[in-house]
């Protein structure tokens, strides 16, 4: 085997690799002899196949063989003798071949850059943490509760903000009723905003008996594209009028929620709001951290997996652009400006990849099968009444097994640098901590 070095720019090499045609050869009339000793065609007796039938019937199929095992040999002792490091799937070219003649390709290699990860105890990080009163409490167990209400009839009287009127309507534009407008006994509570802005307030002061056309304009975003921005009415009979039913929170309330006490209840509100806001703390504290690792590093990256990634998210693009989900000051910087930004996020994200990756590599942080299994479970739990199904998915499929590695892969090398750097707890009320999470 020859090799010829014909590229070496930044992360790419590029190798001309010769293999000799009686090297081919010998490898060819290897297989075919192992062929014959355990093929039987009609009229000859196995082990007897001349050679000659061998090569007319399983020549062309050997020949793929062959070359395919020697492509993948010569390419990777090619890399290992170099001890490069490739970053994405070497891409191989055949530039000669004939039956007889030598073998002939290229070899082009992306590889992965040098990484030196900065000092990980320099990095200064706040911490947002939650402090959940009795009022966030309160507010939240007073939720579910309004959740569990039910109504109950009362006599005539004139609709109000609160109220639950049943009734009968039909829309129609121009005129015309159209497809998807019209109900029957439908049970409406009025200021809950579930029906078109417009239609809820039109219905306040009306009461049992009262027939009424409600006039109003769908959004012009509204996902019907024949109604977006039409003007439309509803014939609107009001048939029957109910108020809320209060629902006394205590001990009873607490144990159809399988807790033995309201003040349990309490308890265990608070721990899942801590969850929750803890979680979105996590989100605003992985986005600064690596915020200061893209700002702390700046070496190369492999221009294939730039392009993939870049790829990626323009085609994201592109179905947001036709779903009519691109903000119209976006769509002014023109295309060009937009493919220019775009390809220096696909940069940020493969070089925060890389070094993650990296740094994972160097502190042997690993993905257990238990923490897959974790994550396989709680896909499942997203598909109610299909969990097995769901399941056996990601148990026989490696690939969508990957997809669950990446992320947890990641999480546990942020929390091993996050252990390393300075940081500081912020206490806040949950209001303000929402805020300051979700500022950009």
């Amino acid at each position: 085997m020859q090799v010829t070095e014909l590229a070496n720019e930044g992360l790419r090499r590029e190798f001309k690799i010769t293999i000799p045609a009686d090297t081919i050869g010998t490898k060819v009339t290897t297989r075919l002899a192992e062929v014959a000793q355990t093929v039987a065609l009609p009229g000859f007796r196995r082990g007897k196949v001349p050679t000659s039938v061998l090569k007319k019937r399983f020549g062309p199929s050997i020949m793929g063989e062959v070359l395919e095992q020697a492509l993948n040999e010569s390419s990777q002792q090619t890399i290992a003798e170099r001890g490069l490091r490739p970053a994405i799937q070497p891409k191989i070219e055949v530039t000669a071949f004939d039956e007889g003649k030598d073998l002939e390709y290229t070899l082009a290699v992306e590889l992965m850059p040098e990484i030196a990860p900065i000092d990980f105890k320099s990095i200064e990080l706040e911490r947002l943490a939650p402090e959940i009163g009795d009022a966030e409490i309160d507010k939240a167990i007073n939720n579910m509760a309004g959740e569990m209400q039910k109504t109950e009839k009362v006599d005539p009287r004139p609709a109000k903000s609160g109220d639950t009127v049943v009734i009968d309507f039909v829309g129609k534009r121009d005129g015309v009723a159209f497809e998807g407008g019209t109900a029957q006994d439908h049970h409406l509570k009025l200021g809950s905003n579930q029906f078109v802005p417009g239609f809820e307030d039109q219905l306040i002061g009306k009461q049992p008996g009262d027939s009424t056309v409600v006039n109003i304009t769908f959004p012009a975003e509204y996902q019907a594209k024949d109604l977006a921005g039409k003007d439309v009415t509803f014939d609107v009979t009001v048939k029957e009028l109910r108020e809320p039913v209060p629902v006394k929170v205590d001990d009873e309330f607490a144990k159809s929620f399988g807790m033995e006490s309201l003040q349990g209840l309490r308890d265990a509100m608070k721990g899942k709001l801590e969850r929750e806001y803890t979680q979105l703390s996590r989100v605003k504290l992985k986005r600064t951290l690596l915020d200061k690792l893209a700002d702390a590093h700046s070496f190369g990256v492999p221009a294939g997996l730039v392009d993939s990634e870049f790829q990626a998210i323009w085609t994201q693009f592109e179905e947001a652009k036709g779903r009519n989900e691109i903000e119209a000051d976006e769509l002014a910087k023109g295309e060009e400006t937009l493919k220019t930004e775009y390809r220096g996020i696909a940069e940020r994200r493969v070089r925060l990849a890389l070094l993650l990756s990296e740094v994972g590599r160097q502190n042997n942080i690993q993905v257990a099968d238990a923490d897959v299994n974790r994550a396989m479970s709680e896909e499942a739990r997203r598909y109610p009444g299909q969990e097995r199904k769901v399941f056996d998915f990601f148990k026989n499929n490696p690939e969508a097994q990957a997809r669950l590695r990446a992320p947890i892969f990641e999480d546990k090398v942020i929390d091993f640098i996050v252990e390393m750097a300075k940081v500081t707890e912020k206490r806040l009320p949950p209001e303000d901590l929402v805020k300051e999470a979700t500022a950009s």
